[in-house]
């Protein structure tokens, strides 16, 4: 029939019913096309409670969410078939634990408001930081009981790697939902199951007060990528994070009562530092900090290689100053009076640590980005004072910030703990651990590789050696540390895709962070550019061709079309990560919606 206002047409609308009464109805309704939705609802409804109902388009899988829109305006014909539904519905959801939940939620908000009514409901606080995926197809489970624990372990097979093998980079299985359409928007359906996850890896305000539920939530998260090998780390680490486990399992099921009242407090004066800092960050106010307070500057004698020079001796010893956000090295301390050798500007730069703590290497690895790539230089410290110090410098500098900002000194026992923890004798006056008295699941706290590279006794005893240095720490204390441990390996918080550059013949990587984007070489695996977000200008997506580009600072414009994934699963990414760096301390806990949606949404 045609669609005017005033010809009349039969609509078909099926009613499902709330739980617990009769099952499902359809029937036809006789409408014209400037029949409002709300009209159209009130034809539908029971004189029961109702409130939770919307109208559903199959066809098109959308909401009649604007009850206000007629049904010409939505383009609705006698062909559609609608479907009141509750806009509430069951969904098993699985945890970072890997504990399974069945939770009723809204199936017709956007999963970024979803996924915040989630986490108000489990205490989570930065809802923003987390979303929804799908489980990947080949999630066989095998149940293995763990001696040291009353959760079962889960044996996982691992989601599919990127090309060759293991120690090369891992492309992510793209199974993220998006964040703007809502989930039957997306096929998901009721009693389906969806991972809650940490997504973004910028974990703000992390504070044991507030933040219990988040912090167990997180670290088992950060267990989990460690066991399945999602994230590389060496020997010494492994044997690092096997041990905080054990502690943590070791805490967790004794029978005393938790106690939060040695939990460390949060410093007043640093607390207040850090506020002011984060005021003063941004704008031309950066070096406010620097005009009231001496900036502290390193002198040493280091070692420095670069692979790209043909050189006999791949160290060769200098004379080194960090003044401000440049290192300037000289022949000798006597030559420090004239002109450097070469000088190294670390704004922008990409720090990787380079250390071996049992066999005595501490190594800073930076990524220079220049106009046609990166410079990789090569820096290697004395010992574990001299390297945290360095690091530490070189860290704030890469954000441009100096050693006068008060983040400083943490940054640097952050460090420093660190270090200890991966140091696997115990600390002086602390006897060997009485192994024969002790009962371990060794192969539990270690990913496999590691599992079969040793024997149980061999690992059991490694274990137990390493967890003398952390034998003291408080159950939050431990989680805490497992975390920073974490976001301390060189690959943490990357996600790869494969991509074809414009202009390229081959495949490519782009690894996403949460401060820049990297392009790697496929076949050898090592960064070839690094661009950072801080100097965007604009981005955006030509949804016709799939094909994001992106401007950037001093003329520089990219452009690729993604291989692995949707070219939206790419583009939230860069919105997210640009939305969470507008958060602040000063800030409620509010959410700018809209803001996000308008940085990772895109224009489709």
């Amino acid at each position: 029939a045609a669609q005017g206002g005033k010809t009349s047409w039969e609509l078909s609308v099926q009613v499902d019913l709330r739980e617990g009464e009769m099952e499902s109805m359809k029937f036809k309704l006789r409408v014209k096309g400037d029949l409002h939705i709300g009209g159209l609802i009130k034809y539908t409804k029971k004189p029961t409670d109702w409130s939770d109902h919307a109208l559903w388009w199959e066809q098109r899988k959308c909401w009649l969410l604007k009850t206000h829109w007629t049904l010409d305006k939505y383009g609705i014909q006698a062909d559609a078939e609608l479907r009141y539904t509750p806009q509430h519905k069951p969904l098993l959801l699985q945890l970072p634990n890997m504990k399974n939940i069945k939770m009723t939620v809204s199936f017709s908000s956007v999963v970024f408001k979803a996924v915040t009514e989630i986490c108000q409901i489990l205490n989570i606080r930065r809802s923003e930081e987390l979303s929804l995926l799908r489980p990947p197809d080949d999630h066989k489970k095998k149940k293995k009981k763990d001696k040291n624990s009353h959760e079962d372990i889960w044996d996982i097979d691992l989601l599919s790697r990127g090309p060759g093998g293991s120690g090369t980079r891992k492309c992510t299985v793209v199974l993220w939902l998006d964040s703007s359409r809502s989930l039957m928007e997306q096929d998901v359906q009721e009693d389906d199951k969806l991972l809650l996850r940490f997504k973004y890896n910028v974990f703000f305000d992390l504070n044991p007060k507030y933040d219990a539920v988040r912090i167990t939530q997180l670290y088992e998260q950060a267990r989990w990528s460690i066991l399945l090998e999602e994230i590389d780390c060496t020997e010494e680490e492994m044997l690092m994070f096997a041990s905080l486990q054990y502690h943590i399992c070791k805490l967790t099921i004794s029978s005393e009562p938790l106690d939060n009242s040695n939990e460390p407090e949060i410093d007043e004066v640093e607390a207040a530092l850090s506020n002011l800092e984060v005021t003063l960050e941004g704008g031309h106010t950066d070096r406010i900090l620097e005009d009231i307070t001496d900036i502290p500057e390193l002198a040493d004698s280091l070692r420095l290689f670069r692979p790209k020079r043909l050189t006999l001796k791949p160290y060769k010893e200098y004379w080194f100053v960090f003044k401000d956000t440049t290192i300037s090295y000289f022949k000798n301390k006597e030559a420090s009076h004239g002109e450097p050798i070469e000088q190294f500007h670390l704004r922008g730069c990409e720090v990787v640590p380079d250390v071996n703590v049992t066999d005595k290497k501490f190594g800073i690895k930076l990524l220079l980005p220049v106009a046609d790539g990166m410079n990789e230089v090569y820096i290697r410290c004395d010992n574990e004072t001299q390297y945290a110090k360095w690091k530490a410098a070189c860290i704030l500098a890469s954000k441009g910030k100096t050693m006068a900002y008060s983040s400083y000194k943490s940054e640097v026992k952050n460090i420093q703990s660190f270090l200890q923890m991966k140091s696997l004798a115990p600390p002086p006056g602390q006897a060997a651990p009485d192994l024969e008295a002790m009962e371990m699941n060794a192969e539990c706290f270690v990913s496999p590789r590691y599992a079969k590279k040793h024997k149980t006794k061999q690992l059991t005893a490694r274990i137990l050696e390493a967890h003398q240095n952390i034998a003291r720490l408080s159950l939050t204390e431990a989680k805490m540390r497992f975390i920073q441990a974490w976001q301390s390996l060189p690959e943490f918080g990357i996600n790869y895709y494969i991509v074809r550059f414009k202009g390229s013949r081959k495949d490519e990587i782009l690894g996403i962070s949460y401060n820049r984007l990297i392009r790697i070489d496929m076949s050898s695996g090592l960064p070839v550019t690094t661009w950072r977000f801080a100097n965007m200008k604009q981005w955006n997506v030509n949804w016709e061709i799939r094909q994001v580009t992106i401007e950037f600072d001093q003329n520089v414009t990219i452009a690729f079309c993604c291989v692995s994934c949707d070219c939206k699963v790419v583009h939230e990414f860069i919105g997210g990560y640009i939305f969470l760096s507008t958060r602040s301390k000063d800030q409620n806990e509010t959410l700018d919606e809209e803001l996000f949606h308008k940085l990772t949404g895109g224009q489709e």
